[in-house]
């Protein structure tokens, strides 16, 4: 009937599947996206900074979610992209639109999470000054 729930058993071997292909995801992400690996560039040095400075557990708190949400936008972007370049090959307006906002929606990310990481690390950096 149309509306039911889903009944299907639970299944070990399907959510180990599921698993197996956001790791595919994460993975198509990482090789083909070069902003996510600016992104990752830029949270090595951060971690590196935030064992040097012995940040505190908050700060990493903030650093883990600022850098998910930076992740997590540019993984989103680049699904929208691949799904775009598929379904609309050819230029259209909406397409262009389509991939502008989401890739505005990880600069909206990356410039919170520059922000956190100002907030973070600035009076360190300042403090060796």
């Amino acid at each position: 009937m149309e509306g039911e729930l889903n009944e299907e058993k639970f299944s070990v071997v399907k959510r180990a599947k599921s698993f197996t292909y956001a790791g595919r995801g994460i993975w198509i992400l990482i090789k083909t996206t070069h902003n996510a690996w600016i992104h990752l560039a830029v949270l090595a040095v951060a971690v590196v900074f935030g064992f040097y400075f012995n940040i505190s557990h908050t700060d990493w708190i903030l650093l883990a979610l600022a850098a998910g949400l930076v992740l997590s936008a540019e993984a989103f972007n680049t699904a929208i992209e691949i799904d775009i370049d598929l379904t609309s090959p050819t230029f259209h307006p909406f397409a262009r639109d389509t991939k502008d906002v989401a890739a505005g929606a990880v600069l909206l990310a990356s410039i919170a999470a520059a922000t956190i990481g100002i907030l973070i690390f600035g009076p360190h950096i300042l403090g060796l000054l």
